[in-house]
C-alpha cells in the first residue's frame, strides 16, 4: 500500500513539473493537461481526429488508430489482441485511449510518457501498422488535405513531429466523466442503482479494488503483477528490474463495460471474469503484488461490484467519436 501511494504521489507531482498547461475541466474529472509545447487548437484536433482515422497511415492502407482503439468498442478493439496489417495479431490486448489524458505513462508497459510518445510507435510497427516515418511522411505530404493543414497549424509540410502533436491533441479531447458514480458523490442519491451503491461500498472497502484502481481515474498510474500466467515481462522490459517482471499498468475503470476483453492479454471475457480472478488472489508468482490475496465474496456480493463497474462508472456522455470525412 504505501509503495502504491507513494508512486500515485510522484506521478502527480511529475505532471505537474514537467510543463503543463491547464485545460477546460471535464464534470467528474479534473482538468486536462496540455504540454505547453503542443497547446491544442480546434484545428490541431480536427487534424489529429483525421489521422486517427486514417488507414492511409499503414502499409495496406487499411489499419488505422480507430483499428484498434474503436469508440464503439469502448476505444478499444473488442478482441483478445490488436490486430494490424494482414490480419497479424499482436500479443497483447488494445488499451482504451479513453482518459489517456490523464496518464503519466502510455502502453501497458509504460514505455512511453506521453501521448506524443505514444502515437507513432503504432506506425512503426511491423505487427500493427507497418510504416517508416519516412514513407508516412512522404505519402501525406502527397495529400494536398494533409499538406495545407499542416502548413496553417504547424507553418511547415507534414512531419512525423506535427503528426504525433496532432494525434495527442485530438487524444485529450477523448475524456469520460460525469458516470452515475459521480452525480451519486456529487449529492444525487438516486444516479445508481441500490445494488451498484453496495457494488460501491464492496469496490471501496471489503473487495479493496480502490488500492490500485483510486481517485477520479480509477487508477493509481502505476504497475503490478496481478498474477495471471504467461511469460510477458511487462514492466521489466522497460525497467530491467526483476521485481517489475510480469507487472502491468492499472487501466482505468471508466467505461470499463464497453472495452472488453480484459487485462493486458486479454485473457479474461467478461467482468465477472475478472472479479472472480481477483477473489481467489490471482495465480502464484515470485513477483505477485502484495495487495494481492484470496477475498471472501459472496454471488451475489459478486453481483453487486460486477453492477457498480458497469452502471456507475459508465458515462451519461461518452464520447462516442464517428470517423470525419478524410483529406484527398
Amino acid at each position: 500500500m504505501i509503495r502504491t501511494l507513494l508512486t500515485a504521489s510522484l506521478t502527480i507531482m511529475a505532471l505537474f513539473s514537467t510543463g503543463f498547461a491547464v485545460a477546460a475541466e471535464s464534470i467528474g474529472m479534473p482538468t486536462v493537461l496540455h504540454p505547453k509545447d503542443n497547446p491544442s487548437s480546434p484545428e490541431k484536433i480536427a487534424l489529429g481526429k483525421q489521422l486517427y482515422f486514417d488507414g492511409r497511415l499503414s502499409a495496406d492502407n487499411k489499419v488505422s488508430c480507430a483499428s484498434c482503439h474503436d469508440p464503439a468498442k469502448g476505444f478499444s478493439n473488442g478482441e483478445q489482441f490488436a490486430t494490424g496489417v494482414e490480419g497479424k495479431k499482436g500479443g497483447r490486448n488494445s488499451p482504451t485511449v479513453l482518459n489517456t489524458a490523464f496518464q503519466n505513462f502510455q502502453f501497458w508497459d509504460g514505455r512511453a510518457k506521453s501521448l506524443e510518445d505514444q502515437a507513432l510507435g503504432p506506425v512503426q510497427n511491423p505487427i500493427e501498422m507497418n510504416m517508416t516515418l519516412d514513407a508516412v511522411v512522404a505519402r501525406l505530404n502527397g495529400i494536398k488535405g494533409y499538406k495545407d493543414q499542416f502548413q496553417k497549424i504547424f507553418g511547415t509540410d507534414v512531419t512525423s513531429d506535427g503528426m504525433a502533436k496532432a494525434i495527442a491533441a485530438y487524444e485529450r479531447t477523448i475524456v469520460s466523466g460525469e458516470a452515475p458514480y459521480d452525480r451519486f458523490k456529487a449529492g444525487d442519491k438516486t444516479a445508481m442503482s441500490e445494488s451498484a451503491q453496495r457494488g460501491m461500498t464492496l469496490f471501496f472497502n471489503k473487495a479493496r479494488c480502490s488500492a490500485c484502481h483510486v481517485g477520479p481515474h480509477f487508477t493509481d498510474h502505476s504497475f503490478h503483477n496481478i498474477g495471471l500466467p504467461g511469460d510477458d515481462e511487462g514492466r521489466a522490459a522497460v525497467t530491467k528490474s526483476v521485481g517489475d517482471k510480469g507487472a502491468f499498468k492499472t487501466p482505468t475503470l471508466r467505461e470499463i463495460g464497453k472495452s472488453g476483453p480484459y487485462m493486458h492479454d486479454g485473457s479474461l471475457k467478461t467482468l465477472e471474469e475478472v472479479v472472480a480472478h481477483y477473489v481467489k488472489g490471482g495465480n502464484p508468482n515470485p513477483q505477485l503484488d502484495e495487495e494481492l490475496y484470496a477475498l471472501k465474496l459472496s454471488p451475489e456480493e459478486i453481483s453487486d461490484l460486477v453492477t457498480f463497474l458497469k452502471e456507475g462508472l459508465s458515462s451519461t456522455k461518452y464520447p462516442d467519436q464517428t470517423a470525419p470525412e478524410l483529406p484527398q
